[in-house]
């Protein structure tokens, strides 16, 4: 097995020199690199020794409730003994009130270790944020210093049996009772609905208070404890025995009458929970980028050091010699190194304020870009490893397992290419893309966005025939003109890795410009 390693100085260097992080105001490189260095020691320590243990053990249901396998319980500990849970906590609540900068750094670094272990805590974030925005000050004081501490991890209740992605079609209602509400129905598809890792867990549903369609959607803060205590009234039906991520919870929940509180207003359900599911958004594309580098440095090693067949010269070599292995080796870096470029500069735009049309836009592509590079560098790292890529010793098929959901879960990749190409035209996204990647670019990417300014064109006459393509064509011009900016601002660029891009990716974009 190859052990876990962080990959700090591909992160600093992302941020530093392809996202220009230090446009945003709370950047401080030398924090960013203690906190990667210190989360990074914990998580080759401690965390990367429980992904075994996640997938071959995983969550178990007993008895109604889920039991997390033994080895998460002392990490977890370790983690909020840490501080970790309260990082974009402000302190005033008990949390060190760091940006979302400072999360992906961890949020990536956590993924590659033991992804799912990070699928259980990871929505805390988002939680937070949502309370921070939509929440009244007695749900924030209540709810925000268990998040901080650990004590509570939170959930996002919303796919129904059936209302997957047409969430008009949610059917759980709430009701008025007194000061509070009562919920009833069904949820499925709940990442971490029940665990025994926090005290507590704070579910924020998503339930019908009216007939009129998504206007009748309201959020709903609802705890696994009442006030007094007792046990809410949620209970967890079943787990899903699933491909992947065996560790990480996947449960169906029925609400029963259950207490809750609103968050926000009557009706706006949607707009406040679409906070909590663009940070999930983010944090997906992160799993992606983590999953491609993990696989990387799987292959790049494991091919290093075995020895197959003979060079040019007749002598005895590894396979990283080889040409074949070559290509695939750059490829894998590529989709690593481009999906967390690309992934930064979503972060750093969000970050900074940029024009909403422009951020959606961005946000899709680097859902769709970077869960697609980490399956892609997962196949290949099985490739490279032979027979060995396909057995658990080296973990990498894992890895391919653990990332394939990626592209279904937060809005399935085909709906944020459909949504693009309809919704993202209209808003102006393209013109605010194709803008943003010029500046980004440089003047390299100016023949090829004048070509994709057209090809949107051609776009809006038939979106749905054409979304599939348009979402490719944009996403790997994003990802060119990332590599264009790391070939100019980045301290010794590769250059192996700048010809396989230069050469490859031009390739790709003619082939979806021809097919829209």
């Amino acid at each position: 097995m190859t052990p876990f390693a962080a990959p700090i100085d591909e992160i600093l260097l992302s941020l530093q020199f392809v996202a220009n992080a230090e446009v945003c105001e709370d950047w401080d490189g030398d924090l960013a690199r203690e906190l990667a260095e210190h989360f990074a020691s914990f998580a080759e320590g401690e965390i990367a020794a429980t992904n075994g243990d996640g997938d071959q053990i995983g969550a178990q249901f007993i008895d109604g409730h889920v039991q997390m396998p033994p080895s998460f319980k002392p990490v977890f500990a370790a983690y909020c003994e840490q501080g970790w849970p309260g990082l974009t906590v402000p302190d005033t609540y008990g949390g060190q009130g760091l940006g979302a900068i400072y999360l992906a750094i961890v949020s990536e670094i956590f993924s590659g270790a033991n992804q799912s272990l990070q699928m259980v805590t990871g929505l805390v974030p988002g939680a937070v944020r949502t309370l921070l925005q939509y929440g009244s000050d007695a749900q924030r004081d209540h709810w925000l210093p268990k998040l901080a501490s650990g004590e509570a991890l939170s959930t996002m209740c919303l796919t129904e049996p059936g209302a997957g992605s047409d969430l008009s079609r949610i059917r759980s209602k709430a009701v008025p009772n007194g000061d509070s509400w009562l919920i009833s129905g069904e949820k499925i598809f709940i990442s971490g609905g029940d665990q025994d890792l926090s005290n507590e867990i704070f579910h924020l549903v998503l339930a019908r208070t009216s007939d009129d369609g998504i206007k009748g959607l309201s959020l709903f803060a609802c705890g696994s404890h009442r006030a007094n205590g007792s046990r809410n009234a949620v209970n967890v039906a079943r787990i899903e025995e699933k491909m992947g991520l065996h560790g990480s919870p996947t449960c169906q929940m029925v609400f029963e009458d259950a207490e809750a509180t609103l968050v926000g207003e009557p009706g706006q359900g949607l707009m406040a929970m679409f906070t909590m599911m663009n940070h999930a958004r983010i944090d997906v594309s992160l799993q992606g980028v983590a999953h491609a580098t993990r696989a990387h440095d799987i292959a790049r090693k494991y091919t290093a050091e075995r020895v197959q067949g003979r060079g040019a010269d007749g002598a005895a070599t590894t396979l990283d010699q080889h040409p074949d292995v070559q290509r695939m080796l750059l490829e894998s870096k590529a989709l690593a190194m481009g999906s967390r470029f690309m992934t930064h500069c979503t972060l750093v735009a969000l970050e900074t304020g940029c024009d909403a049309a422009l951020t959606d836009y961005l946000t899709a592509l680097i859902k769709v870009f970077s869960t697609e590079a980490g399956m892609k560098a997962a196949e290949l790292g099985t490739q490279m490893l032979g027979g060995y890529g396909y057995l658990r010793e080296y973990m990498v098929e894992q890895h391919y397992r653990d990332v394939r959901i990626a592209a279904i879960y937060e809005g399935a990749n085909g709906i944020h290419a459909f949504s693009n190409a309809t919704r993202g035209l209209k808003m102006g996204g393209d013109q605010a893309f194709a803008d943003y990647v010029l500046t980004l670019g440089g003047k390299p990417m100016a023949n090829r966005v004048e070509d994709y300014r057209q090809a949107a064109e051609r776009v809006r006459v038939a979106p749905a025939s054409s979304a599939h393509d348009f979402m490719q064509l944009s996403a790997w011009l994003f990802a060119l003109a990332c590599f264009e900016k790391y070939s100019r601002s980045a301290p010794s660029p590769d250059s192996a890795l700048l010809e396989h891009v230069r050469k490859r990716v031009p390739a790709r974009i003619r082939y979806h410009l021809e097919l829209i």
